[in-house]
């Protein structure tokens, strides 16, 4: 019994201490969703003081007057193909950095990793000047092109350290029975994958779906805004009405909690499968 006892008194510190971390850490949230059901009348009575009944109207008037509406589906239209194309090219591109020899592999792999180490503010200048040459300022190539090339170098390397880790019998038993690389890549490397890519699109979606400085410089029409920059604007027009102003704020952010719980229980499936085959 004692030493049940001496047990419990090592564990409880750590788990107070990690408890104390996630109230810190859900606690913001909860203000927010919070300020965002009360009327400014119920803002002012205090911020954790509960609202006589929800206005949801405040997530109307963000939705139709702040245009979020649009804002919500340019954000998906940019979102999807970058996720999507990215995962593609870093898998195949991947797949040659981790299995394949070719001339000057390891001067391209090294300009990849100094790709991943240039802010975008210094080549959002001549990026701007590029994409006005080519007309391509305000649509949505403008917002996607730009952003499968920031993602495609972290895309790689992640895929091809992935691949990496893969037991080596497992391709050569492939190679031996003479599969195709087409064959290799697709009807075994893939599907051992799919819990590295699951982790590398909720990556991706994030970086994606926050991205502020290229929307803001290369998109100056306002149905071509996304959320965060529309959140700027909407956020000058409704500086003295909290709630309408954080309402707005967890429609920005509730896609990527959403996507977070989503791609962390596929991870989860992922790895379960890959482990059985």
């Amino acid at each position: 019994m004692s030493r049940d006892f001496r047990g419990i008194g090592a564990v409880l510190p750590s788990r107070i201490i990690l408890w104390l971390f996630a109230v810190l850490a859900i606690v913001p949230f909860a203000l927010l969703i919070l300020t965002s059901l009360k009327s400014r009348a119920d803002l002012i009575q205090g911020a954790f003081v509960l609202p006589a009944y929800p206005h949801f109207e405040n997530y109307a008037n963000a939705w139709i007057d702040g245009r979020f509406n649009v804002y919500f589906l340019n954000s998906v239209m940019i979102v999807f193909p970058v996720v999507a194309v990215s995962i593609i090219l870093g898998t195949l591109t991947g797949f040659g950095f981790a299995f394949l020899t070719f001339p000057f592999r390891r001067t391209i792999f090294v300009l990849l990793t100094v790709g991943m180490m240039v802010p975008t503010e210094a080549f959002i200048i001549p990026l701007y000047y590029e994409m006005r040459y080519v007309g391509l300022i305000n649509t949505y190539a403008a917002l996607i092109l730009p952003q499968i090339a920031m993602s495609l170098p972290f895309a790689t390397m992640f895929m091809a350290s992935a691949m990496q880790q893969l037991p080596s019998e497992i391709i050569e038993a492939a190679v031996l029975d003479g599969a195709s690389r087409r064959y290799i890549l697709s009807k075994v490397i893939v599907p051992l994958m799919l819990p590295s890519m699951s982790t590398l699109a909720l990556f991706l979606f994030i970086w994606t779906w926050n991205e502020f400085l290229i929307p803001l410089v290369l998109v100056n029409d306002d149905n071509y805004r996304t959320l965060p920059i529309g959140m700027l604007f909407f956020q000058g027009r409704y500086t003295v009405n909290t709630p309408v102003l954080t309402a707005g704020a967890v429609i920005v952010i509730g896609p990527l909690i959403l996507a977070y719980m989503f791609f962390q229980r596929k991870l989860i499936t992922g790895l379960t499968a890959g482990a059985t085959k």
